[in-house]
Order: C-alpha cells, then structure tokens, then sequence
C-alpha cells in the first residue's frame, strides 16, 4: 500500500517527500536551463536597447544572470544531484516575446526601451515565480541552506525587477509616448 499525506496529522510521508523532491529538482533543471538560455538573450537586448540607463542594468542582470546559473550548479550538488538543465518552455516563450518586439519596433526608440522593459519584467517575474516557490520547498524538504541561496537569487530578481519599473517610471515610458 502507498503511503499518503495524513490530512489530520498533516505529516509527510517519505513516499511524499520523495515525490516533492522530484518535484523539487525537476523545478531546479527546468531554472537552469533558463538561466542559461538568458544569459545569451540578455545581452542582444543590452545591444539593442537605445538608453545607456537600460542597456546597462541589461549588462548588470547578465552577469547576475550568470551568478545565478553557479549558484544552481552548487544547490543541484548540495540536494546530492548532478546539475542538468531540462527545457524550460516558459522561458524559451518569453525569450522569443523579446525578440519580436525588437524585430516589431524602431532601433534608437524609446519604444522600442519601452518594449524591451516589458519583456525583460515578464522574464522576472517567472523568475521570481520559479526561485520563491523553490525556495518554499526547499524548505518543506529541510534544505534551509538551499533555501537561504535560493532567497539570494530571489531577492537579486527583485532587485531587477525594481530597477526596470524604476526605468521604465522615471523616464523611458514618457519618452516614448512623445514619439
């Protein structure tokens, strides 16, 4: 007989946790692979944002972006896995929204920043999706060292995703409805 979350004890069996680890290290693969596949996007869209402002946090995110890929590989040997990225649809998806709009809008626009900032947070916020629901079951599993790392990167994503709104508030928004 399988053993099953007791709904009155709410204690998790070790059938349970095993499945929540695979869960766990499935989330993990399917992270890497986004990390690293924006970690080569990042770049095309620092080239071709037209605001140094932008084209520099675009710059910062990318060697974050990296940063968050080794720190993956040291969680991936510290939960007793070989780190491997598994396709990540999601972000492949969101990857290519941001190469539409840069084929889609003007080179040297602000609307085209505009666009760029759009995509760049619906990146992050998977992101923070993806690192705050992972660290979540780190926890349950009782890796609060994993958990600890992963909240690094999530807090790193926030910080991003601040900087872009910030970007996107202060000036390039407004420039780009006066084109």
């Amino acid at each position: 007989m399988k053993a099953t979350k007791s709904k009155t004890t709410n204690q998790i069996t070790e059938t349970d946790s095993e499945k929540l680890k695979e869960l766990f290290v499935d989330g993990l693969k399917d992270i890497y692979w986004a990390e690293k596949h924006l970690a080569k996007a990042l770049p095309k869209m620092a080239k071709n944002a037209t605001s140094d402002e932008l084209k520099a946090a675009f710059e910062k995110h990318t060697s974050e972006t990296e940063e968050h890929a080794s720190r993956l590989e040291e969680i991936f040997g510290l939960v007793g896995e070989k780190a491997q990225a598994k396709k990540c649809a999601a972000m492949e998806g969101l990857l290519e929204e941001a190469d539409e709009i840069i084929s889609s809008t003007d080179k040297g626009t602000m609307v085209r920043d505009c666009g760029l900032i759009m995509a760049a947070q619906k990146v992050e916020h998977y992101e923070i999706a993806s690192y705050g629901t992972l660290r979540n079951i780190a926890r349950t599993l009782g890796h609060s060292d994993v958990a600890d790392l992963l909240q690094q990167t999530l807090d790193q994503e926030g910080e991003t995703d601040h900087k872009l709104t910030e970007l996107a508030e202060t000036y390039v928004n407004e420039e780009a409805s006066a084109e």
